[in-house]
């Protein structure tokens, strides 16, 4: 087994609005809530945020770090729901736990179901997450 069912992995980074600004410019999302301060200030949540698109993929790529260590590893399938704000000036925590491994031999591997989730600093999920991974000796 690649993985085992409970199997817990997490990482924590922390953010900075000109990092944040620079992954949202390069990802072509130009909301003024990832790069304008003052717009910011004048919304209801008074600071630039970091983009779904910026956290999720950090919950992406953590799965492939975490199992690419293992074997061959691809993502089959991911979804997210968004909770709270994650503000552009805070250190976040992702979090993974293995719901279940299922051996796939018509794949060549195992799949991996998975729960995450995104801890802002107040420790409260601000991003929830599912997630099913492959983990082969080869693809």
């Amino acid at each position: 087994m690649r993985a085992q069912p409970y199997e817990r992995f997490s990482s924590q980074i922390r953010l900075t609005p000109n990092e944040v600004s620079a992954f949202a410019r390069a990802t072509g999302d130009h909301n003024p809530l990832h790069h304008d301060a003052a717009f910011a200030a004048q919304t209801r949540y008074k600071r630039p945020l970091a983009s779904g698109t910026q956290t999720t993929a950090q919950l992406m790529a953590l799965t492939a770090t975490h199992f690419s260590q293992r074997g061959a590893m691809v993502g089959l399938d991911f979804s997210f729901r968004f909770k709270r704000p994650v503000y552009a000036d805070e250190t976040i925590k992702l979090e993974w736990l293995v719901i279940s491994v299922k051996d796939a031999p018509h794949l060549g591997g195992e799949v991996v179901e998975l729960r995450g989730r995104v801890l802002n600093e107040a420790g409260k999920t601000a991003v929830g997450a599912k997630g099913r991974v492959l983990v082969a000796d080869q693809l």
